[in-house]
């Protein structure tokens, strides 16, 4: 057993969580003085935590003695249930999946298991996404649709979108670990290639190519960068598209709404959910 560990800033802890949510694998504790933290991802193996230091820093040790954290990290899930159409698992194993698929035959099954320093769809910001997401699909029927799914992070929302029904999905993110976990989930699960574009980028520099647009548009992330990117957002978006936003602290909501409404889009629902606010908003 080896694990990863990297000393952050307490400001970032918000973030760290949303990235690890669901990951059995994974903790976040608090350093004496309360101004920093420290997340610890537990590895099967020397490699899996070096990636991990390649992407994000850190260290990387050897565990000689069992953790009570790993030994947390065997004990099974129970699955994500998302509306009456999908359930998320993190088991991998055929026998667990076929199971599954037996107990939900009406419903679209995805495989995410955690995985480097990403969680399975569990918080509040991915799986209020989900649930948008799903009521979309079910509202077009066999109706051909698109999507763009910008910080893709596991993949998680564009992948549930082709099981759902999307005739084909558009994802990417900054980071490239992000885009790496991504590629593993779509081969995992049976995606196509084609059915999906899992790349990395930067919203502030990428383009949608000419027609292009996407009949929905989801973007789970902080409000300070959705601010700054609803321009661009647009631009990815049919007339009269679909745009679903979450990673918004609920004190930073009415801020992030102002910035929308001055880019031609109007909120039709907003969760809450603890401290974070997810929404459905349409382009006007």
């Amino acid at each position: 057993m080896w694990s990863w560990s990297k000393l952050s800033a307490k400001q970032w802890e918000d973030a760290w969580s949303e990235r690890i949510a669901g990951n059995p694998n994974a903790v976040i504790t608090e350093v004496k003085g309360g101004k920093t933290i420290r997340i610890t991802v537990y590895c099967d193996s020397e490699d899996d935590a070096r990636i991990l230091l390649d992407h994000f820093g850190g260290s990387v040790r050897e565990i000689k003695t069992q953790d009570w954290v790993a030994s947390q990290a065997q004990a099974k899930r129970p699955p994500l249930r998302i509306r009456d159409r999908l359930v998320i698992t993190d088991r991998t194993d055929e026998r667990d999946l076929a199971k599954l698929r037996s107990e939900y035959p009406r419903r679209a099954l995805l495989s995410i298991p955690p995985e480097m320093a990403f969680g399975t769809g569990d918080h509040a910001t991915t799986s209020t996404c989900l649930r948008f997401l799903c009521d979309f699909a079910k509202t077009h029927g066999n109706a051909p649709w698109t999507i763009t799914d910008i910080g893709c992070g596991t993949g998680v929302l564009a992948l549930a979108a082709v099981k759902l029904g999307a005739s084909h999905a558009l994802s990417f993110d900054f980071d490239p670990a992000a885009v790496e976990v991504s590629l593993k989930n779509r081969d995992r699960n049976g995606i196509p290639a084609a059915a999906i574009d899992i790349f990395q980028a930067d919203i502030f520099e990428w383009e949608p190519a000419p027609g292009a647009q996407a009949d929905l548009v989801v973007a789970n992330l902080f409000s300070t960068i959705l601010q700054r990117a609803f321009p661009r957002i647009r631009q990815a978006m049919k007339q009269n598209g679909t745009l679903i936003i979450s990673g918004i602290l609920s004190t930073q909501w009415e801020e992030t709404l102002a910035a929308a409404e001055q880019h031609g889009f109007r909120a039709l629902d907003i969760i809450r959910k603890g401290k974070w606010t997810t929404s459905r908003l349409q382009l006007r």
